[in-house]
Protein backbone atom coordinates (compact mmCIF):
# COMPACT_ATOMS: atom_id res chain seq x y z
CA UNK A 1 0.00 0.00 0.00
CA UNK A 2 1.71 3.46 -0.86
CA UNK A 3 2.70 5.27 1.98
CA UNK A 4 2.47 2.52 4.10
CA UNK A 5 5.52 0.94 6.38
CA UNK A 6 6.60 -1.12 8.83
CA UNK A 7 7.40 0.53 12.73
CA UNK A 8 9.80 -2.12 13.91
CA UNK A 9 9.73 -2.24 18.17
CA UNK A 10 12.16 -3.40 20.87
CA UNK A 11 10.51 -6.53 22.28
CA UNK A 12 11.84 -7.50 25.47
CA UNK A 13 13.82 -10.95 25.05
CA UNK A 14 14.14 -10.32 21.09
CA UNK A 15 16.15 -8.54 18.68
CA UNK A 16 15.67 -7.39 15.52
CA UNK A 17 17.79 -8.36 12.27
CA UNK A 18 17.91 -5.49 9.69
CA UNK A 19 19.46 -7.70 6.96
CA UNK A 20 17.23 -10.93 7.65
CA UNK A 21 13.99 -8.29 8.31
CA UNK A 22 12.95 -10.58 10.82
CA UNK A 23 13.45 -10.75 15.09
CA UNK A 24 15.68 -13.55 16.63
CA UNK A 25 14.97 -15.05 19.99
CA UNK A 26 17.79 -13.89 23.20
CA UNK A 27 18.48 -16.97 24.29
CA UNK A 28 20.64 -17.35 27.41
CA UNK A 29 23.76 -19.69 26.92
CA UNK A 30 25.36 -22.52 29.56
CA UNK A 31 25.45 -21.05 33.12
CA UNK A 32 22.71 -18.14 31.96
CA UNK A 33 25.38 -16.69 30.24
CA UNK A 34 24.38 -15.09 26.67
CA UNK A 35 27.31 -13.60 24.52
CA UNK A 36 24.59 -11.69 22.46
CA UNK A 37 23.79 -8.43 24.50
CA UNK A 38 21.74 -5.69 23.18
CA UNK A 39 24.96 -3.55 23.65
CA UNK A 40 27.09 -5.96 21.38
CA UNK A 41 24.73 -5.75 18.67
CA UNK A 42 24.92 -2.05 18.62
CA UNK A 43 28.52 -2.15 18.55
CA UNK A 44 28.52 -4.28 15.72
CA UNK A 45 26.26 -2.23 14.00
CA UNK A 46 28.29 0.79 14.25
CA UNK A 47 31.29 -1.02 13.06
CA UNK A 48 30.10 -1.91 10.14
CA UNK A 49 28.71 1.09 9.38
CA UNK A 50 32.71 3.08 9.86
CA UNK A 51 34.25 0.11 7.95
CA UNK A 52 31.79 1.18 5.29
CA UNK A 53 32.52 4.72 5.44
CA UNK A 54 35.91 4.21 5.27
CA UNK A 55 35.63 1.82 2.43
CA UNK A 56 33.92 4.72 0.81
CA UNK A 57 36.27 7.31 1.89
CA UNK A 58 38.97 5.26 0.22
CA UNK A 59 37.07 4.47 -3.09
CA UNK A 60 36.20 8.27 -4.02
CA UNK A 61 37.35 11.40 -3.11
CA UNK A 62 34.56 13.07 -0.74
CA UNK A 63 32.26 16.07 -2.29
CA UNK A 64 31.03 18.71 -1.29
CA UNK A 65 27.88 18.78 1.04
CA UNK A 66 25.91 21.60 -0.84
CA UNK A 67 24.82 21.53 -4.00
CA UNK A 68 26.58 23.18 -6.87
CA UNK A 69 29.71 24.34 -4.75
CA UNK A 70 32.54 23.76 -6.98
CA UNK A 71 36.15 25.63 -7.17
CA UNK A 72 35.26 26.55 -10.61
CA UNK A 73 31.78 28.56 -9.62
CA UNK A 74 33.59 29.93 -6.60
CA UNK A 75 36.56 31.58 -8.76
CA UNK A 76 33.80 32.89 -11.27
CA UNK A 77 31.48 34.40 -8.79
CA UNK A 78 34.48 36.00 -6.81
CA UNK A 79 35.59 37.31 -10.73
CA UNK A 80 32.30 38.65 -10.98
CA UNK A 81 32.37 40.35 -7.36
CA UNK A 82 29.15 38.25 -6.16
CA UNK A 83 31.34 37.06 -3.56
CA UNK A 84 33.29 39.22 -0.81
CA UNK A 85 37.14 38.02 0.03
CA UNK A 86 35.68 36.47 3.05
CA UNK A 87 33.11 34.04 2.01
CA UNK A 88 35.00 33.19 -0.48
CA UNK A 89 38.03 32.15 1.20
CA UNK A 90 35.63 30.70 3.85
CA UNK A 91 33.97 28.20 0.82
CA UNK A 92 37.44 26.80 -0.56
CA UNK A 93 37.97 26.13 3.04
CA UNK A 94 35.35 24.77 2.84
CA UNK A 95 35.92 22.44 -0.33
CA UNK A 96 39.16 21.28 0.77
CA UNK A 97 37.78 20.16 4.25
CA UNK A 98 35.59 17.61 1.75
CA UNK A 99 38.43 16.85 -0.19
CA UNK A 100 40.75 15.82 2.95
CA UNK A 101 42.33 12.33 2.35
CA UNK A 102 43.97 10.33 5.13
CA UNK A 103 47.43 9.74 5.21
CA UNK A 104 49.70 7.93 8.56
CA UNK A 105 52.37 9.59 9.87
CA UNK A 106 55.79 7.94 10.67
CA UNK A 107 56.83 9.08 13.94
CA UNK A 108 60.31 9.37 14.37
CA UNK A 109 61.98 9.83 18.11
CA UNK A 110 65.74 10.10 19.54
CA UNK A 111 64.91 7.09 21.60
CA UNK A 112 63.75 4.27 19.85
CA UNK A 113 61.36 3.11 22.78
CA UNK A 114 59.30 6.42 22.39
CA UNK A 115 57.44 5.86 19.27
CA UNK A 116 54.77 3.33 19.25
CA UNK A 117 54.80 2.04 22.86
CA UNK A 118 51.84 4.25 24.67
CA UNK A 119 48.36 5.01 23.45
CA UNK A 120 47.94 8.93 23.02
CA UNK A 121 44.96 10.35 24.93
CA UNK A 122 45.41 14.57 24.69
CA UNK A 123 46.83 15.87 22.01
CA UNK A 124 47.18 19.96 22.06
CA UNK A 125 48.82 22.25 19.52
CA UNK A 126 51.03 25.78 20.59
CA UNK A 127 49.49 29.06 19.35
CA UNK A 128 51.84 28.32 15.90
CA UNK A 129 50.94 25.17 15.73
CA UNK A 130 54.76 24.18 15.20
CA UNK A 131 54.72 21.94 18.99
CA UNK A 132 51.94 19.23 19.80
CA UNK A 133 52.14 18.58 23.74
CA UNK A 134 50.79 15.25 23.99
CA UNK A 135 50.02 13.19 27.03
CA UNK A 136 49.78 9.18 26.32
CA UNK A 137 48.32 6.67 28.30
CA UNK A 138 50.55 4.19 29.99
CA UNK A 139 50.49 0.65 29.95
CA UNK A 140 50.91 -0.06 33.63
CA UNK A 141 48.43 2.95 34.42
CA UNK A 142 48.79 6.83 34.62
CA UNK A 143 50.05 9.22 32.04
CA UNK A 144 53.39 9.99 30.56
CA UNK A 145 53.97 13.14 28.32
CA UNK A 146 55.78 14.64 25.24
CA UNK A 147 56.55 16.91 22.60
CA UNK A 148 56.14 16.65 18.98
CA UNK A 149 57.87 18.56 16.29
CA UNK A 150 55.48 19.39 13.39
CA UNK A 151 58.06 20.50 11.44
CA UNK A 152 58.60 17.40 9.01
CA UNK A 153 54.89 17.80 8.00
CA UNK A 154 55.98 19.64 5.12
CA UNK A 155 58.44 16.86 3.58
CA UNK A 156 57.28 14.43 0.91
CA UNK A 157 57.63 11.19 3.68
CA UNK A 158 54.85 12.97 6.13
CA UNK A 159 57.36 12.13 9.15
CA UNK A 160 57.30 14.27 12.99
CA UNK A 161 59.98 13.81 15.76
CA UNK A 162 58.60 12.78 19.27
CA UNK A 163 60.73 13.60 22.56
CA UNK A 164 59.44 12.21 25.69
CA UNK A 165 59.24 13.19 29.14
CA UNK A 166 60.69 10.36 31.25
CA UNK A 167 57.96 12.28 33.97
CA UNK A 168 55.01 10.34 34.09
CA UNK A 169 52.23 10.09 37.15
CA UNK A 170 49.72 7.53 37.81
CA UNK A 171 46.89 9.85 38.13
CA UNK A 172 44.36 10.88 35.55
CA UNK A 173 44.64 14.33 33.35
CA UNK A 174 41.93 15.80 32.65
CA UNK A 175 42.63 18.71 30.80
CA UNK A 176 45.71 20.63 28.89
CA UNK A 177 46.52 24.36 28.12
CA UNK A 178 49.62 25.71 27.20
CA UNK A 179 50.87 28.85 29.47
CA UNK A 180 53.07 31.91 28.53
CA UNK A 181 55.12 32.69 31.54
CA UNK A 182 58.26 34.05 30.56
CA UNK A 183 57.53 33.95 26.64
CA UNK A 184 54.68 32.59 24.72
CA UNK A 185 53.82 28.76 25.24
CA UNK A 186 56.62 28.84 27.69
CA UNK A 187 55.39 25.91 29.44
CA UNK A 188 51.82 23.83 29.95
CA UNK A 189 49.59 23.94 32.10
CA UNK A 190 48.02 20.57 33.35
CA UNK A 191 45.71 19.53 36.52
CA UNK A 192 44.82 15.94 37.55
CA UNK A 193 42.93 14.23 39.56
CA UNK A 194 43.75 11.70 42.63
CA UNK A 195 43.99 8.26 41.21
CA UNK A 196 43.02 4.63 42.83
CA UNK A 197 46.38 4.12 42.97
CA UNK A 198 47.96 7.63 44.44
CA UNK A 199 47.65 8.77 48.12
CA UNK A 200 48.59 11.77 47.43
CA UNK A 201 46.36 15.33 47.16
CA UNK A 202 45.75 16.30 43.60
CA UNK A 203 48.00 18.93 41.68
CA UNK A 204 48.17 21.59 39.02
CA UNK A 205 51.81 21.61 37.32
CA UNK A 206 53.15 24.11 35.90
CA UNK A 207 55.27 21.92 33.85
CA UNK A 208 58.75 23.34 32.16
CA UNK A 209 58.81 21.80 28.22
CA UNK A 210 61.50 20.70 26.79
CA UNK A 211 62.25 21.87 22.96
CA UNK A 212 62.68 19.72 19.82
CA UNK A 213 66.52 20.42 20.34
CA UNK A 214 66.02 18.79 23.99
CA UNK A 215 67.43 22.27 25.24
CA UNK A 216 65.94 23.60 28.63
CA UNK A 217 64.65 26.87 28.88
CA UNK A 218 67.24 28.62 31.04
CA UNK A 219 64.93 31.63 31.92
CA UNK A 220 61.91 29.23 32.98
CA UNK A 221 63.85 27.47 35.09
CA UNK A 222 65.15 30.62 36.85
CA UNK A 223 61.48 31.50 37.21
CA UNK A 224 60.80 28.35 39.12
CA UNK A 225 63.79 28.36 41.18
CA UNK A 226 62.85 31.79 42.41
CA UNK A 227 59.04 30.55 43.06
CA UNK A 228 61.12 27.79 45.67
CA UNK A 229 63.49 30.48 47.19
CA UNK A 230 60.53 33.13 47.91
CA UNK A 231 58.51 30.25 49.27
CA UNK A 232 55.74 32.07 48.03
CA UNK A 233 53.62 29.27 46.70
CA UNK A 234 54.07 25.37 48.27
CA UNK A 235 56.46 24.47 45.33
CA UNK A 236 58.16 21.08 44.97
CA UNK A 237 60.28 19.88 42.20
CA UNK A 238 60.83 16.46 40.57
CA UNK A 239 63.77 15.57 38.55
CA UNK A 240 63.00 13.03 35.68
CA UNK A 241 64.73 13.89 32.59
CA UNK A 242 67.21 12.56 30.70
CA UNK A 243 71.38 12.67 30.78
CA UNK A 244 71.45 15.29 27.48
CA UNK A 245 68.85 17.96 29.80
CA UNK A 246 71.26 17.72 32.93
CA UNK A 247 73.79 18.51 30.42
CA UNK A 248 72.04 21.18 28.72
CA UNK A 249 70.87 22.91 31.95
CA UNK A 250 73.20 25.69 33.26
CA UNK A 251 72.99 28.66 35.87
CA UNK A 252 71.23 28.29 39.54
CA UNK A 253 68.69 25.96 38.61
CA UNK A 254 70.99 23.43 36.61
CA UNK A 255 70.84 20.49 39.14
CA UNK A 256 67.36 20.62 38.75
CA UNK A 257 66.31 19.68 34.63
CA UNK A 258 62.96 19.30 33.36
CA UNK A 259 61.84 20.40 36.94
CA UNK A 260 57.92 20.73 37.75
CA UNK A 261 56.55 23.12 39.53
CA UNK A 262 53.27 21.50 41.50
CA UNK A 263 50.28 23.62 43.30
CA UNK A 264 48.42 21.40 45.66
CA UNK A 265 44.86 22.06 45.31
CA UNK A 266 41.87 19.84 45.49
CA UNK A 267 40.17 17.69 42.67
CA UNK A 268 41.01 19.90 39.49
CA UNK A 269 38.81 19.73 36.21
CA UNK A 270 39.82 21.86 33.97
CA UNK A 271 42.83 24.80 33.84
CA UNK A 272 43.00 27.71 31.71
CA UNK A 273 45.98 30.02 31.38
CA UNK A 274 45.25 34.66 31.66
CA UNK A 275 46.48 35.94 28.70
CA UNK A 276 45.59 39.74 29.86
CA UNK A 277 47.57 41.97 31.39
CA UNK A 278 45.20 43.27 33.95
CA UNK A 279 46.14 39.53 35.05
CA UNK A 280 49.23 38.71 34.35
CA UNK A 281 50.79 35.16 35.31
CA UNK A 282 47.36 34.38 36.42
CA UNK A 283 45.87 30.74 35.80
CA UNK A 284 42.44 29.24 37.06
CA UNK A 285 41.73 25.73 37.83
CA UNK A 286 37.79 24.63 37.84
CA UNK A 287 37.52 22.56 41.18
CA UNK A 288 34.72 20.68 42.91
CA UNK A 289 32.00 23.12 43.52
CA UNK A 290 34.60 26.14 43.57
CA UNK A 291 37.00 28.15 40.73
CA UNK A 292 40.81 29.15 41.90
CA UNK A 293 42.35 31.76 40.50
CA UNK A 294 46.07 31.49 41.50
CA UNK A 295 49.07 33.77 40.18
CA UNK A 296 51.74 32.13 39.35
CA UNK A 297 54.40 34.25 40.76
CA UNK A 298 53.19 36.17 43.69
CA UNK A 299 51.48 32.94 44.59
CA UNK A 300 47.93 35.20 45.98
CA UNK A 301 45.03 32.95 44.95
CA UNK A 302 41.17 33.94 45.08
CA UNK A 303 38.70 31.46 45.01
CA UNK A 304 34.78 31.88 44.02
CA UNK A 305 32.34 29.51 45.18
CA UNK A 306 30.18 27.81 43.02
CA UNK A 307 27.17 24.91 43.44
CA UNK A 308 28.37 22.74 40.71
CA UNK A 309 31.79 21.25 39.23
CA UNK A 310 33.96 23.32 36.90
CA UNK A 311 34.06 21.11 34.04
CA UNK A 312 35.41 23.69 31.49
CA UNK A 313 36.97 26.80 31.06
CA UNK A 314 38.31 30.02 29.17
CA UNK A 315 39.82 33.48 29.75
CA UNK A 316 39.10 36.37 27.99
CA UNK A 317 41.93 38.45 26.07
CA UNK A 318 40.51 41.58 25.69
CA UNK A 319 39.53 42.12 29.01
CA UNK A 320 40.29 40.12 32.42
CA UNK A 321 36.48 37.91 32.27
CA UNK A 322 36.56 34.17 33.20
CA UNK A 323 34.18 31.31 31.64
CA UNK A 324 33.08 28.73 33.44
CA UNK A 325 31.06 25.69 32.46
CA UNK A 326 29.49 23.70 34.89
CA UNK A 327 28.45 20.40 35.64
CA UNK A 328 24.91 21.07 36.58
CA UNK A 329 24.76 23.08 32.86
CA UNK A 330 25.28 27.04 33.78
CA UNK A 331 28.10 28.98 32.06
CA UNK A 332 29.21 31.72 34.03
CA UNK A 333 31.74 34.76 34.00
CA UNK A 334 34.05 36.08 36.63
CA UNK A 335 35.68 39.26 36.78
CA UNK A 336 38.96 38.05 38.16
CA UNK A 337 39.71 41.59 39.06
CA UNK A 338 37.19 42.01 41.65
CA UNK A 339 37.04 40.93 45.36
CA UNK A 340 35.46 37.70 46.36
CA UNK A 341 32.09 37.92 47.96
CA UNK A 342 29.77 36.12 49.33
CA UNK A 343 26.84 35.20 47.52
CA UNK A 344 26.46 35.11 43.76
CA UNK A 345 26.63 38.59 42.97
CA UNK A 346 29.89 37.98 41.25
CA UNK A 347 28.89 36.29 38.37
CA UNK A 348 28.58 38.59 35.50
CA UNK A 349 26.92 36.95 32.61
CA UNK A 350 24.63 33.15 33.08
CA UNK A 351 24.01 31.23 30.45
CA UNK A 352 22.19 27.40 30.88
CA UNK A 353 22.30 24.09 29.21
CA UNK A 354 20.28 21.19 29.48
CA UNK A 355 22.92 19.09 30.60
CA UNK A 356 27.03 19.21 31.68
CA UNK A 357 28.89 21.72 29.86
CA UNK A 358 31.86 20.28 28.56
CA UNK A 359 33.73 22.56 26.66
CA UNK A 360 33.21 26.44 26.41
CA UNK A 361 35.62 28.28 23.61
CA UNK A 362 35.06 32.30 23.02
CA UNK A 363 35.37 33.98 19.58
CA UNK A 364 37.67 36.60 18.51
CA UNK A 365 35.60 39.29 19.05
CA UNK A 366 34.83 37.80 22.63
CA UNK A 367 30.89 39.15 21.51
CA UNK A 368 30.06 35.23 20.97
CA UNK A 369 30.83 32.07 23.10
CA UNK A 370 30.61 28.42 22.00
CA UNK A 371 29.58 25.86 24.18
CA UNK A 372 29.08 21.97 24.41
CA UNK A 373 27.80 20.24 27.04
CA UNK A 374 27.35 16.22 27.79
CA UNK A 375 23.79 15.87 25.83
CA UNK A 376 26.13 16.31 22.71
CA UNK A 377 24.68 20.00 22.22
CA UNK A 378 26.72 22.59 20.36
CA UNK A 379 25.14 26.12 20.73
CA UNK A 380 26.24 29.23 20.01
CA UNK A 381 25.77 32.28 22.54
CA UNK A 382 25.42 35.73 21.92
CA UNK A 383 26.95 37.57 25.26
CA UNK A 384 25.60 40.64 24.56
CA UNK A 385 21.99 39.24 24.48
CA UNK A 386 22.41 35.87 26.22
CA UNK A 387 20.87 34.17 24.08
CA UNK A 388 21.98 31.02 21.72
CA UNK A 389 21.80 32.24 18.02
CA UNK A 390 23.17 28.74 16.46
CA UNK A 391 23.21 25.42 17.24
CA UNK A 392 25.51 22.43 15.22
CA UNK A 393 23.81 19.41 15.36
CA UNK A 394 25.39 15.85 14.83
CA UNK A 395 27.90 15.77 18.24
CA UNK A 396 27.73 12.72 20.15
CA UNK A 397 28.25 12.67 23.52
CA UNK A 398 26.82 11.01 26.85
CA UNK A 399 29.13 11.36 29.45
CA UNK A 400 32.80 12.39 28.47
CA UNK A 401 34.48 15.75 28.61
CA UNK A 402 35.46 16.39 24.77
CA UNK A 403 36.67 19.61 23.94
CA UNK A 404 35.70 22.02 21.08
CA UNK A 405 37.68 23.30 18.26
CA UNK A 406 37.22 26.31 16.61
CA UNK A 407 38.95 27.97 13.63
CA UNK A 408 37.39 31.91 13.03
CA UNK A 409 40.00 32.23 10.23
CA UNK A 410 39.04 28.84 8.07
CA UNK A 411 35.27 29.67 9.70
CA UNK A 412 35.21 25.95 10.57
CA UNK A 413 34.38 24.11 14.23
CA UNK A 414 35.91 20.82 14.78
CA UNK A 415 34.34 18.46 17.32
CA UNK A 416 34.71 14.34 18.39
CA UNK A 417 31.71 12.72 19.63
CA UNK A 418 31.77 9.82 21.91
CA UNK A 419 31.37 7.67 19.21
CA UNK A 420 34.54 8.51 18.01
CA UNK A 421 33.48 10.20 14.86
CA UNK A 422 35.02 13.64 13.74
CA UNK A 423 32.70 15.99 13.10
CA UNK A 424 33.05 19.66 11.24
CA UNK A 425 30.80 22.01 11.06
CA UNK A 426 30.57 25.80 8.99
CA UNK A 427 30.87 28.49 11.86
CA UNK A 428 28.57 30.96 10.03
CA UNK A 429 25.75 28.27 8.96
CA UNK A 430 25.75 25.18 11.73
CA UNK A 431 25.96 23.11 8.17
CA UNK A 432 27.60 19.98 8.91
CA UNK A 433 30.82 19.68 6.16
CA UNK A 434 32.35 16.21 6.62
CA UNK A 435 31.82 13.47 9.29
CA UNK A 436 35.24 11.40 9.44
CA UNK A 437 35.35 7.59 10.83
CA UNK A 438 37.74 6.55 13.39
CA UNK A 439 40.76 4.28 11.60
CA UNK A 440 40.05 2.38 14.84
CA UNK A 441 37.10 0.33 15.86
CA UNK A 442 35.27 2.75 18.26
CA UNK A 443 35.53 2.36 22.31
CA UNK A 444 36.06 4.52 25.21
CA UNK A 445 40.08 4.48 25.50
CA UNK A 446 40.31 4.91 21.29
CA UNK A 447 38.55 8.46 21.18
CA UNK A 448 40.70 10.56 19.14
CA UNK A 449 42.37 13.80 19.79
CA UNK A 450 42.03 16.38 17.13
CA UNK A 451 43.79 19.93 15.83
CA UNK A 452 42.87 21.55 13.17
CA UNK A 453 44.88 24.37 11.15
CA UNK A 454 46.00 25.97 7.67
CA UNK A 455 49.25 25.87 9.05
CA UNK A 456 50.45 22.76 10.58
CA UNK A 457 54.03 23.06 11.34
CA UNK A 458 54.08 26.91 11.69
CA UNK A 459 53.54 30.07 9.51
CA UNK A 460 55.19 28.02 6.20
CA UNK A 461 53.23 24.71 7.43
CA UNK A 462 51.11 22.30 5.81
CA UNK A 463 46.99 22.67 6.36
CA UNK A 464 44.60 19.78 7.26
CA UNK A 465 43.44 17.89 10.15
CA UNK A 466 45.92 16.27 12.98
CA UNK A 467 44.30 13.35 14.42
CA UNK A 468 46.00 10.67 17.01
CA UNK A 469 44.31 7.84 18.05
CA UNK A 470 45.63 4.61 20.28
CA UNK A 471 49.42 5.02 19.08
CA UNK A 472 48.75 6.35 15.52
CA UNK A 473 49.43 9.87 14.34
CA UNK A 474 47.69 10.97 11.00
CA UNK A 475 47.43 13.58 8.71
CA UNK A 476 44.22 14.89 6.94
CA UNK A 477 45.62 16.95 3.76
CA UNK A 478 44.12 19.53 1.54
CA UNK A 479 45.09 17.53 -1.29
Amino acid sequence: MPGFCYLFLELPGFYYDSEKNRYFRLLPGHNNYNPLTKESIQYKAMECKRLRLLEEEEKQKKKTTRAGLNSSMLLQKRQLGLLSSTSYCRLVHELKVNCMQRRKIEIHSPDSSVAGTNNFKIIVADVACERIFTVNDVEHGGCKYGIINLSGLGKESLTVEMYDNLYFTNRKVNSVCWASLTHPDSHVLYPFKKSKISIQLPQVCIMLHRTTNFQEDISSSCVSWELQKRQAVPVCFQHHCSAALTQASQGPAGDRPGMLCSFKISTAWSCAWCLNPQADNCFSTGLTRRVLVTNVVTGHRQTFGTSSDVLAQQFATQTPMLYNGCRSGEIFSIDVRQRNRKGQSWKAIRLFHDSAVTSVRLLEAEHYLMAADMAGKIKLWDLRTAKCVKQYKGHHNEYAILPLHVNEEEGLLTAVGQDCYTRIWSLQDAHLLRTIPSPHPSSKDAIPSVVFSSRLGGSRGVPGLLMAVKQDLYHFSYN
